[in-house]
């Protein structure tokens, strides 16, 4: 323990963003850069406790607490406050192999079970990973890592958090790996999915340059199960990996969802990173929110960034629409104890935008749509809501009730469903009739991730179903064991 009574003599001190009206008028990450003095002054708040609930990963009433892929939070957190920054990237990368990327998208679950959380301000963990991280890439200590080759091919379907992961164990142990991606660029949701302005695309780049120099090979524009058959695969290599994700977008059931102007915001937010980086934007290949009303419907991260990004479009006014209640100032003791993740309001960067903007919070709460209205055109032009209340029914579940008169109508040019994933795509999993679970999940075991088609594993979101970066990037590090285990009889990841 780097200072004994440093919890007790430093208060936290979150990282600094530019301000809203300044970030709004560009692409460029939120994020200020931190004094490394005051860094150090944050990392002597860890207590070093008994039992580090940081680094714990597991699932406390369905959410994750503490971190997923076991991070030695306390060890790293003691050397940077004694200035060991490379010892500190080395203990960093012994269970993350993209910290740059959960430092700046990830919730921070470690940081809701911090056992100084539970008496007053949890550490700064995110901000200390993104620090360590960062300084390991100006000092040049992040390097290609290579390894005597074992004679074995592996193909990688998807090239998202848990693909690149996956990618990046098998070829550290020597394997030959290829990722396959049907994009123009590898990354997944990391690329096409969150905003730039959350995760700058040459921060994946730097990244994606790193492992193509550690000798990972890449494929894009090539979609597995149609461009050529999973089977191909399974044929030519020694074991194949499907990583290809939870992507298919949950819709809106209502009246008038066919409308023009009615979009899922992945293909709304990924339109515009991929025009962002072929042209900034000039080539209008996107779906634009300037000089419109625009309605969010779903909130979360993907809520969020839809409403970030039409702010930087420049539209009229923007809306948000949660059917959920708005979450507490704190968590509650009774039904959401620690260590659990801690459901209480918070305000994201693109509220904070909205706020500076329009001197409001664009998130409307406790409102189900019913209705989506167009013109003659058969353009959105109003979406009709009404309010609701959650009650029990006669089985004693929560189901939502309408509230009476509480009927409103919006006036609406782009609606935006923002409502999450229903699971992965059908192609692979008919062709090579992989067994699914209730959620249209491929099989598999957690910790065996091997399908019921022998040398075919699967691991992410395609596995588990929409969830966090860090958990995508924990599974493809243990598929990549088991793979290796499949293949050699033994592994050291």
């Amino acid at each position: 323990m780097g200072k004994v009574t440093g919890f007790l003599e430093y208060e936290r001190i979150n990282p600094k963003k530019r301000p809203p009206e300044e970030r709004i008028k560009d692409w460029n990450e939120l994020r200020l850069p931190q004094d490394l003095e005051a860094v150090k002054t944050q990392g002597a708040r860890c207590m070093n406790c008994g039992v580090p609930f940081c680094q714990g990963g597991i699932l406390l009433n369905g959410m994750a607490s503490g971190c997923p892929v076991h991070n030695l939070i306390p060890e790293w957190n003691e050397l940077v406050y004694k200035g060991q920054w490379e010892e500190a990237y080395k203990r960093l990368i012994r269970t993350n192999p993209f910290p740059e990327f959960t430092g700046r998208v990830c919730p921070a679950p470690c940081e809701g079970s911090c056992t100084e959380g539970y008496i007053m301000e949890s550490v700064t963990v995110n901000s200390l990973e993104y620090e360590i991280i960062e300084k390991a890439f100006a000092e040049g200590w992040v390097v290609p890592k290579k390894a005597k080759a074992s004679g074995k091919k592996i193909a990688v379907v998807g090239s998202g958090p848990a693909g690149l992961s996956a990618a990046y164990y098998l070829n550290v142990v020597g394997h030959a790996v290829t990722v396959y991606e049907r994009d123009d660029r590898a990354g997944g949701l990391l690329m096409y999915g969150i905003p730039n302005m959350k995760l700058e695309k040459r921060f994946v780049e730097r990244r994606l340059e790193l492992m193509k120099a550690s000798g990972i090979q890449f494929v894009f524009n090539t979609e597995v199960g149609k461009d050529i058959l999973t089977q191909e695969l399974v044929d030519q290599y020694d074991a194949v990996v499907l990583c290809a994700g939870a992507t298919k977008s949950r819709g809106l059931e209502v009246e008038g969802k066919e409308l023009k102007g009615v979009h899922f915001a992945i293909d709304f937010l990924k339109a515009n990173t991929k025009s962002l980086l072929d042209s900034e934007l000039k080539d209008g290949n996107y779906i634009s929110a300037k000089g419109k009303n625009v309605i969010v419907i779903g909130g979360g991260d993907t809520g969020t960034d839809c409403v970030a990004t039409s702010l930087r479009h420049g539209c009229v006014s923007v809306y948000q629409f949660e059917i959920m209640p708005e979450a507490p100032k704190q968590r509650s003791e009774e039904s959401n104890p620690w260590p659990e993740w801690p459901l209480k309001h918070k305000v994201d960067y693109g509220q904070e935008e909205a706020i500076s903007l329009y001197g409001k919070d664009p998130r409307n709460y406790l409102i189900s749509t019913k209705k989506i209205v167009g013109n003659e055109g058969g353009e959105v032009k109003e979406v009709q809501t009404v309010e609701i209340t959650w009650v029990k029914n006669s089985s004693g579940r929560m189901v939502p009730q309408e509230v009476p008169g509480s009927e409103k109508v919006w006036q609406a040019d782009l609606v935006l469903l923002a409502m999450g994933f229903l699971g992965p795509e059908d192609t692979i999993p008919n062709e090579l009739n992989l067994e699914r679970d209730l959620r249209s999940n491929v099989q598999a075991e957690y910790e065996v991730f091997e399908t019921n088609v022998e040398k075919v594993f699967t691991a992410g979101d395609m596995r588990r179903g929409q969830s966090l970066v860090v958990w995508a990037i924990q599974e493809g590090k243990l598929a990549a064991r088991e793979v290796d285990k499949f293949l050699m009889g033994k592994s050291v990841i």
